[in-house]
């Protein structure tokens, strides 16, 4: 492949094989996927297809039995790229918030900038920006445990944000969530991430949410069973 177009593709998946239980139980199964920068690509299948264990891989969190996988640019091959990506290039967002109970909304939001070692002025000032926008600011001195669901899921997506990671992974972001608040954090992830023209991928199972992403891939039994990409 020519540099030129390595460099223009955000997610490049090249027969990616992952297998769990010492190669017993295979879950990716020659997996390939290309996503552009600022493509917004929605992984659809059932539970157990293997949409989780593809973001997994992407962002490096699971190493590959074998094939390639390539983000921004880079290999992820290595510990220290893996860290790098998650650190600068990467943003992920959970089905469950995974953020701290105990601390204030904002203590977990400014975690990304306390690991990059960010100016915290401007770290200050891009969290207040994305509260604002995501509708949390007046619930950045409240304990996780004392939010709602909602107020939770918008936190983790704060949170996510926080670096201006150059790809967005969302991995069934409102899952948990009730029907109003589901809709009200998928539009503000969508909003989100096209007035930035970030990258985004995300799994769902839901139909009516896949259909509002540029593209959706199909998944079944650990393979791609149909990509509309045109």
């Amino acid at each position: 492949m020519k540099q030129e177009e390595s460099m223009d593709r955000q997610v490049l998946v090249e027969d990616v094989w992952k297998s769990f239980d010492r190669g017993r139980i295979e879950v990716l199964k020659g997996v390939s996927l290309k996503v552009p920068k600022g493509g917004i690509v929605a992984l659809c299948g059932t539970s157990g297809c293997g949409k989780s264990t593809l973001l997994n891989v992407i962002s490096g969190l699971e190493e590959v039995d074998r094939g390639k996988v390539r983000v921004s640019g880079h290999d992820v091959v290595n510990e220290s790229t893996r860290i790098d990506l998650l650190r600068h290039h990467i943003g992920y967002v959970f089905q469950f918030h995974h953020l701290m109970p105990d601390l204030t909304l904002q203590e977990n939001c400014l975690v990304p900038l306390v690991a990059t070692g960010g100016d915290r002025n401007a770290g200050m000032a891009r969290l207040r920006e994305l509260a604002e926008a995501t509708g949390v600011a007046h619930r950045l001195g409240q304990r996780v445990r004392e939010l709602s669901g909602g107020e939770r899921q918008r936190g983790a997506l704060v949170r996510s944000l926080m670096n201006d990671p150059e790809l967005l992974l969302c991995d069934e972001p409102t899952g948990a969530l009730d029907e109003s608040n589901r809709e009200k954090v998928f539009d503000l992830l969508l909003d989100l991430v096209r007035a930035r023209g970030r990258t985004l991928v995300l799994a769902t199972h839901d139909p009516d949410l896949a259909r509002r992403c540029d593209r959706t891939v199909k998944m079944r039994d650990g393979r791609i069973e149909d990509d509309n990409a045109s």
